[in-house]
């Protein structure tokens, strides 16, 4: 049942948007009750979330070629990709709206009392592992030994999720060599004497 119903969540969010993927539009496909895609995801955030952490986690390698801007360029390429599908847009901007949603309300509690950071945190864990590239370009002193990872991730990062939330600007590989050659030109070590 998990997979038919994950299947068919994916299936609709491709076809009709994130507005048009409804939870009872997806039982109906899936061919289940729509009672029952409650019990088990209780929100249509949830269900949605889930559906497309499993079919997007694959969708975000981590490569290591030996040279860290060669690292930076496909790893971000991928992400300017995902970002121009409607799975890659929709799940940004739930994270988004979660992320606004729990700063109104003051909390992220699930209706089982338990605090549910899951859509929150997605982004900010694949960025995270993200940083393993820039810690292996400083092993390997391509970049100066006090750059800080995660703050190179964003520099790249933010600019795409800027283009994919507000201005739909193309997410095309010149941006995605220029932003990674702009963050490398400020953490490269300096030249040896």
């Amino acid at each position: 049942m998990r997979q038919a119903v994950l299947a068919a969540t994916v299936e609709i969010l491709s076809a009709e948007g994130l507005a048009g993927t409804t939870v009872a539009a997806v039982a109906r496909s899936a061919g289940v009750h729509e009672t029952s895609v409650y019990r088990r995801w209780k929100t249509r955030e949830n269900l949605i979330l889930d559906a497309l952490t499993a079919e997007v986690d694959t969708a975000l390698p981590i490569p290591d070629t030996g040279r860290v801007d060669e690292d930076l360029v496909r790893y971000f390429r991928s992400l300017a990709r995902l970002l121009g599908t409607a799975q890659g847009r929709a799940l940004l901007r739930l994270s988004v709206e979660y992320e606004d949603n729990a700063r109104t309300s003051g909390n992220a509690e699930s209706d089982d009392g338990m605090l549910d950071d899951r859509r929150g945190l997605y982004w900010s864990e694949r960025l995270r592992r993200a940083a393993v590239m820039v810690r292996r370009g400083v092993g390997r002193g391509e970049l100066a030994a006090d750059t800080d990872p995660g703050l190179l991730i964003e520099a790249v990062s933010g600019p795409l999720f800027v283009r994919a939330l507000l201005s739909g600007a193309p997410l095309d590989e010149p941006l995605v060599r220029g932003l990674v050659a702009l963050a490398l030109d400020g953490a490269r070590s300096a030249p040896r004497r």
